[in-house]
């Protein structure tokens, strides 16, 4: 507490895409929205495991990474209760109503679509992790 006021902790977010290009986009989006990266993860795999040892409140996952997809990540993650309450967004190049479906039956919160303004990104997760303030 700092001059009677509750300084608020920066949501915990982890990335992952196996494009370097994008990873270092959605960092500037999760800097711009005023969130704390964590972990920034090639694949899938990596970012499945950063998830059960961070436990951040998002997840920002490409739908297509080595390993695990970022849709089995979503899987794993709605089906684990310690980490119940995390949000998740999947980013993909896919534009079709089928790859939302799939998106939303995995559980992810939001999807956005490759490429992407990393202003509009930042404005979404922003508003996305404000829910629940």
């Amino acid at each position: 507490m700092v001059g009677g006021v509750t300084e608020s902790v920066p949501a915990r977010v982890v990335i992952a895409d196996d494009d370097p290009d994008i990873r270092a986009l959605v960092a500037i989006a999760v800097k711009r929205a005023g969130l704390d990266l964590v972990e920034s993860a090639a694949d899938g795999t990596a970012a499945w495991q950063a998830l059960q040892s961070h436990r951040p409140d998002l997840a920002v996952l490409d739908v297509s990474m080595p390993g695990l997809t970022g849709l089995e990540v979503c899987r794993l993650a709605r089906s684990d209760d310690s980490l119940d309450g995390i949000h998740l967004v999947l980013l993909t190049a896919a534009v079709d109503d089928q790859s939302r479906a799939a998106g939303a039956d995995a559980g992810a919160d939001d999807f956005f679509v490759k490429p992407f303004s990393p202003r509009e990104l930042a404005l979404a997760l922003s508003a996305l992790m404000s829910k629940d303030n």
